[in-house]
């Protein structure tokens, strides 16, 4: 499943090698929401993965963007203890501000009236 979260870019992290085929990145993105009359501040760091890990090089700090990301949830295990990791995967970044200067897409579809004034000669059947 997918999701979605626009918010203001704050933090962009280097590029880390985890393995000799296995890359992440991660970067943060503030959320502010009016809840109840204030104003709530919440954090959301993402990472990127393999191909995806130079999305972030598109945007500057400070602009606002909206990240398309999976949910994803591992169950760690070593020593006899159990650790549960959530990451949120994204794979798309964009701009808001392209998104709204952009023109509206084109409505193709037909234009109908209400004139009933054909003939029952005219209908196809």
């Amino acid at each position: 499943m997918s999701y979605e979260l626009t918010g203001k870019l704050i933090a962009r992290f280097d590029t880390v090698q985890r393995t000799a085929t296995f890359k992440t990145r991660e970067f943060v993105i503030e959320k502010t929401e009016d809840i109840g009359g204030r104003a709530i501040t919440n954090y959301a760091k993402f990472q990127c993965v393999q191909d995806k890990t130079t999305l972030p090089d598109r945007f500057s700090i400070g602009e606002t963007v909206k990240v398309h990301f999976n949910i994803k949830g591992t169950k760690w295990e070593k020593n006899g203890q159990t650790n549960y990791i959530t990451n949120l995967d994204a794979w798309r970044i964009e701009s808001v501000n392209l998104q709204q200067d952009a023109p509206p897409p084109a409505d193709n579809v037909p234009e109908y009236t209400n004139d009933i004034s054909a003939s029952p000669d005219d209908l196809p059947f």
